[in-house]
């Protein structure tokens, strides 16, 4: 158990560096990179605490890293919007993202939302080690094994309806794919699983872009000269989509 215990503070202790260099990477606006990868540190801690839910300081602890993700959703996805306007002939309509996103970097660096994130990441740790000592974690990989198997059932059900939800799918493979990089020691998917989950995971990645995109271009009028386009690669992000997710079944589900 206590193995269990060191690994998971140690994580933590992990991810509590990467949020603090994301925020002076933001503060700084050292680089266009620093927002998607606050966004990517707080998922991987969401999903280390997810199968721990129950013990002590889990629930603030992923309430403020559901803040964060919140706050950060809309300035990311305009940031990947500046990026693409930029690269496809744009340029007047990214600048205006980007104008858009000078102000959000300091904003989410400062933001009370990620001040309450490190405060109670801080102290997590001295609450896993107070549950240890308590006995509270009594159970506690059979626990994780528990929650980490109804998550793998969800993608498995999920795969097999034939009316599956793209966006649905979409949230199970990430919750699945950071599962296991979490977990490793608890993986029970096959070796081809992990390569087939990034793939899916881009591929409806692509198609989510593109959807959100095309909502976008209704009530954002300089965004209609891309919409054909966006058309044209939603279906074909789609198409891949299903291929790759046929694949990710047949390998690692039972049918």
């Amino acid at each position: 158990m206590s193995a269990l215990v060191d690994r998971l503070v140690a994580q933590v202790l992990g991810l509590e560096v990467r949020v603090l260099a994301c925020q002076a990477r933001l503060i700084a606006h050292t680089d266009p990179e620093a927002l998607h990868d606050l966004r990517t540190t707080v998922r991987r801690l969401r999903s280390l605490l997810r199968p721990l839910r129950g013990l002590p300081g889990v629930e603030q602890l992923e309430a403020a890293a559901a803040a964060v993700g919140q706050l950060t959703t809309p300035m990311r996805d305009r940031e990947v919007l500046a990026a693409y306007l930029l690269q496809h002939g744009q340029p007047e309509a990214a600048a205006r993202r980007l104008a858009q996103m000078a102000e959000a970097y300091p904003a989410v660096a400062q933001s009370p939302q990620l001040a309450q994130l490190l405060l109670i990441l801080d102290a997590f740790p001295r609450f896993l080690r107070a549950s240890e000592r308590q006995r509270l974690l009594k159970g506690l990989r059979a626990r994780i094994e528990k929650r980490l198997a109804k998550q793998w059932k969800a993608l498995d059900q999920a795969l097999h309806d034939p009316a599956h939800d793209r966006h649905r799918l979409r949230l199970l493979i990430k919750r699945v794919r950071y599962a296991i990089e979490s977990y490793p020691e608890l993986d029970r998917l096959p070796e081809a699983a992990m390569p087939r989950l990034k793939a899916a995971q881009g591929a409806l990645g692509d198609w989510h872009d593109c959807w959100q995109w095309l909502a976008r271009a209704e009530h954002e009028p300089d965004l209609l000269p891309c919409v054909a386009v966006w058309h044209t690669t939603m279906a074909k992000a789609e198409g891949r989509a299903d291929r790759i997710l046929d694949k990710l079944s047949a390998a690692c589900f039972k049918s």
